[in-house]
């Protein structure tokens, strides 16, 4: 109610919204009446005649004069002249009421689940985290750049990805994975990109400090509270980086600066979720502004985890990826706050990660945070062309196909590196929302997309 928190009292004003609830008595009605700009709305005083026709979910326009409100949680209220109904809403069959809805419920229901006091909630902490993290980059001189979302190259060497093609027959609304005569639009295979980074990297190579911020897709059959076919991320790509430390550093202030952020913008908002959602939510998040972030390298993390007497159900082992369960032990209980886990083997990493000097490692970080598990994922890039050829080659790419990467090594390299971050994990990791399909408006994940 923008219009209400910027006029004074003893005004004429005139608002739109939706109806929350209504309570008519004897000679008075009351409605909660508000237009999803700001986590409380503001309190109507109508007569019975008035709120005859107003129901849980009703749009409409009241006109009225500002006063100040002695018994509502508002300093203000709305003394009603003008009762006017946008949209009628059908109480009997309106899915949303005033009480408690389970996340199950409201996922049958997403359409509507945004009129929610929690996803109303998290759309206004989506909103202000994107303009955190825009703010923070632009703050450090990074150029905002567009990378393409389809792509002849997976960025990630390996991940399972959605091939684009076309079809002579028209698709119908109701058989979208209706077979047809296929063909290549592009005359060669193009696929729905699983990272904006290698796009990234091009123009940091022109522009020195730059970042994205965009839908990537992964055909994983993941049916998890962390995974979705379709999620939004944040990657920057930095030139003249030489040492990962530096880049630890640098995430690190990016996530507190996003968070620290949110907290002073949206409290109200944020402590709806404390309250609701997880008790412990803000002094988990406060705490970002106190030590630096831990860190330790993968061969300490793997022998942390072994000497660990807890029961996993898969055996950690150096040369094997962490595993969800591993990440939030070494998150939640053995350091109780973010930890950077750096050097990976080159095994189990991508082609693009500069080689260490023991050559059987790289120079990369995973940032695990408590609840969450895996957050942001980086390293320091491979700018040597050499190295860099015999690890495509080792990892089974077509070098013809990387070729333009390649050149990117040939022709000016400079030191540089980068990271991601799964921004709707991180919306996870503000809210305390435990699955991932409750942070996003539409999820999309196997056997999931409904709109």
């Amino acid at each position: 109610m923008c219009i209400v928190n910027t006029t004074s009292t003893d005004a004429d004003i005139e608002i739109h919204g939706w109806v929350k609830s209504v309570r008519v008595q004897k000679n008075v009605s009351f409605a909660e009446i508000n237009d999803g700009l700001s986590f409380r709305g503001i309190q109507a005083i109508l007569t019975k005649e008035q709120a005859k026709e107003l129901t849980t979910g009703t749009s409409v326009k009241l006109r009225g004069r500002l006063v100040e409100s002695i018994g509502s949680e508002q300093n203000r209220e709305l003394q009603v002249d003008q009762v006017e109904i946008l949209g009628k809403c059908d109480a009997a069959t309106y899915p949303l009421q005033k009480k408690h809805h389970s996340f199950d419920y409201l996922r049958e229901i997403s359409h509507l689940r945004p009129r929610s006091n929690t996803f109303s909630a998290l759309a206004r902490v989506r909103n202000c985290a994107i303009t955190g993290f825009e703010n923070f980059f632009q703050k450090n001189e990074f150029l905002r750049v567009h990378t393409p979302i389809l792509t002849a190259s997976d960025c990630e060497g390996g991940s399972k990805v959605f091939k684009i093609s076309t079809s002579h027959q028209p698709v119908r609304p109701t058989a979208c994975n209706s077979s047809g005569n296929n063909l290549e639009y592009f005359d060669k295979p193009v696929y729905l990109t699983v990272s904006g980074q290698l796009h990234a990297e091009i123009m940091a190579s022109s522009l020195s400090r730059v970042y994205t911020f965009g839908p990537v897709f992964r055909a994983e059959e993941s049916v998890t509270s962390r995974h979705l076919a379709e999620f939004w991320m944040h990657e920057a790509e930095i030139a003249f980086l030489t040492q990962l430390a530096d880049l630890l550093e640098f995430t690190e202030e990016c996530i507190r600066s996003t968070t620290t952020h949110i907290l002073e913008s949206l409290s109200t908002d944020i402590d709806f979720f404390r309250k609701w959602i997880d008790a412990h939510l803000i002094s988990r998040l406060e705490s970002l502004n106190g030590a630096q972030f831990t860190r330790m390298t993968y061969t300490e993390a793997i022998n942390i985890l072994s000497n660990s007497k807890r029961k996993f159900e898969f055996t950690p082992k150096y040369g094997t990826t962490l595993k969800s369960e591993h990440e939030k032990f070494l998150a939640n209980e053995h350091c109780r706050a973010p930890v950077f886990i750096t050097d990976y083997p080159k095994s189990i990493k991508p082609f693009y990660m500069r080689m260490n000097n023991d050559g059987e490692t790289v120079a990369c970080f995973d940032l695990l945070v408590p609840k969450i598990g895996e957050l942001v994922g980086g390293s320091l890039r491979e700018e040597r062309y050499e190295q860099l050829e015999s690890q495509m080659i080792e990892k089974g790419l077509n070098v013809d196909e990387y070729q333009w990467y390649l050149d990117l090594r040939k022709y000016g390299s400079v030191p540089h590196g980068g990271f991601g971050i799964g921004f709707d994990r991180y919306l996870q990791f503000v809210t305390g929302i435990d699955n991932i399909r409750d942070v996003v408006a539409f999820p999309r994940a196997v056997g999931q997309c409904r709109f």
